[in-house]
């Protein structure tokens, strides 16, 4: 029975070194379970809001989806070289509601996500959007603490 229990594996990636133990629990995951995983990365348009829309609004927004699929491209590669059937994902809006909402759409057994984004001010903002995602989501949520750099 508990092989069977997270057939549909949602990784939640924002491509940082502190995200790939997350990442690598989910492949794991994945390989004891004979599971499937999404890895997802959320463009996070609420952060474009303020931003007059020109040129300079659309670089950057092409920059941040970019970064966006080699963080998925990159799981996808991990997930191929164990032989787990992989589809990524690039989501827009705000991170915690659209992992919550692509969990429910698509029947996703678990959620695997770190805690740390990638410095300052994102730090922050990926425990706050774990925490969304823990006190929202009607699907398991795995957290996996990401290793803190040594000084």
């Amino acid at each position: 029975m508990a092989n069977n229990l997270y057939k549909k594996i949602l990784i939640a990636t924002d491509g940082s070194e502190q995200n790939r133990r997350a990442v690598e629990y989910g492949i794991g995951l994945a390989k004891i379970s004979n599971g499937k995983v999404y890895p997802a990365y959320v463009v996070d348009t609420a952060a474009f809001s303020s931003i007059p829309m020109d040129s300079g609004w659309e670089m950057m927004y092409d920059l941040i989806k970019e970064e966006g699929r080699e963080a998925t491209h990159w799981v996808e590669k991990l997930a191929e070289e164990a032989d787990i059937e992989c589809e990524p994902t690039i989501l827009e809006g705000h991170p915690s509601h659209e992992i919550i909402n692509f969990a429910k759409n698509n029947d996703i057994d678990v959620i695997v996500m770190g805690t740390l984004g990638k410095s300052g001010l994102d730090k922050f903002l990926l425990g706050s959007v774990a925490e969304k995602v823990i006190r929202n989501s009607t699907a398991p949520v795995l957290v996996v603490r990401g290793e803190e750099k040594k000084d």
